[in-house]
């Protein structure tokens, strides 16, 4: 176990009823933390300081990142959420520059991910601030206990004013229950795959900037011809599910 810590009983419960919990605590000690954050802007300003398919999946081509995606302090987190047998499914920079306004869609992760694994019921994404994130630079938010659902229905919506194509009917979503992960830098929170989610634009002055880190349990398999040209890792534990992975 990582000096940090694992999560509360509190926080698991939390997790488990309404789809998402918050961790306040540092993730990563200051050197880490800092190192990671150098990483991040080094490959922010290789690709124009502009959302672009390079910051997703980065660590296929810089494993550097694997230091903190298979780091004692992320893995003890995810742990009592998905169980001890984990695999890396994913990993995306994502950031929004001052007075961007462009939002993100009402969304389920796992929506994007249909035919790719066999099941999406123990997949946590953790996203650690490297900005601070709040409310007005488009922090973002979830609708709780969402994750029980099943798949909701899309619409199209105007790509002028979304950074996806579709998002969820309104008609099935009650913004008024969301709640807004509002986080210092170093902090993260986790999130179920099947959560309603999303992000407001960024209107304020400040960059919002932060590292989704996705880890899958191992009972589920990775379709490989869903999957040409990607790689995964086992990150603790051992394989349940049949998966080929890079470093085994």
């Amino acid at each position: 176990m990582a000096a940090n810590g694992r999560l509360t009983e509190e926080q698991q419960q939390e997790y488990k009823d309404q789809g998402y919990t918050l961790y306040r605590k540092p993730l990563f000690g200051p050197e880490k933390m800092q190192k990671l954050t150098d990483i991040f802007e080094e490959q922010w300003a290789a690709v124009g300081r502009k959302l672009n398919s390079e910051l997703d999946t980065p660590h296929f081509r810089d494993e550097r990142l694997l230091e903190f995606l298979l780091a004692d302090e992320v893995l003890d987190l995810v742990e009592p959420i998905i169980g001890p047998n984990i695999g890396l499914w994913s990993s995306h920079f994502i950031c929004k520059e001052p007075v961007t306004g462009k939002q993100t869609p009402w969304h389920e992760d796992s929506a994007y991910w249909k035919g790719r694994l066999t099941r999406f019921d123990k997949i946590v994404t953790v996203w650690l601030a490297i900005d601070r994130s709040s409310k007005e630079n488009g922090c973002m938010r979830v609708i709780p206990g969402t994750h029980r659902n099943g798949f909701s229905k899309y619409e199209n919506v105007d790509e002028g004013q979304n950074i996806f194509s579709t998002e969820i009917k309104r008609s099935e979503i009650d913004e008024s229950k969301a709640v807004y992960f509002e986080l210092e830098p170093g902090q993260c929170s986790l999130h179920d795959s099947r959560i309603i989610h999303g992000a407001p634009p960024n209107t304020s002055p400040h960059r919002r900037c932060g590292y989704t880190m996705r880890y899958f349990s191992t009972e589920a398999a990775v379709i490989p011809e869903a999957n040409p040209g990607f790689k995964i890792w086992l990150a603790r534990g051992r394989d349940l599910g049949g998966n080929t992975f890079v470093n085994v």
